[in-house]
């Protein structure tokens, strides 16, 4: 049976803003808590097997059964994904997507 989700949760440096964004240390880091972009890495969660690469841009919000979710749209391919909100995100960030409704 093919996993459909791989535990990656590490620090890396924003290829988007630059900052420096730590792990989480409850599940797996997937964007940047300050601008919130992430990179199109993944096919199946963690699984780093997507060749695009491109930015993850956010362009929405929704609600999700515990939380939220980010909505993306791939800068390079086009691809729509949906990444779980994390605690340390920006809420400023997060309210302001909210606010323009969904480009998804």
């Amino acid at each position: 049976m093919e996993r459909r989700f791989t535990m990656i949760d590490e620090r890396f440096i924003c290829a988007v803003c630059g900052a420096e964004v730590e792990p989480l240390g409850y599940t797996a880091r997937d964007h940047c808590p300050y601008c919130l972009c992430s990179l199109h890495l993944d096919i199946n969660p963690g699984d780093r097997q997507c060749g695009c690469g491109g930015v993850l841009r956010p362009v929405g919000v929704e609600k999700a059964k515990k939380g939220y979710k980010l909505l993306y749209i791939c800068e390079k391919c086009g691809a729509r994904k949906k990444n779980i909100a994390a605690k340390d995100d920006d809420m400023d960030r997060l309210i302001e997507l909210s606010a323009r409704g969904s480009h998804f």
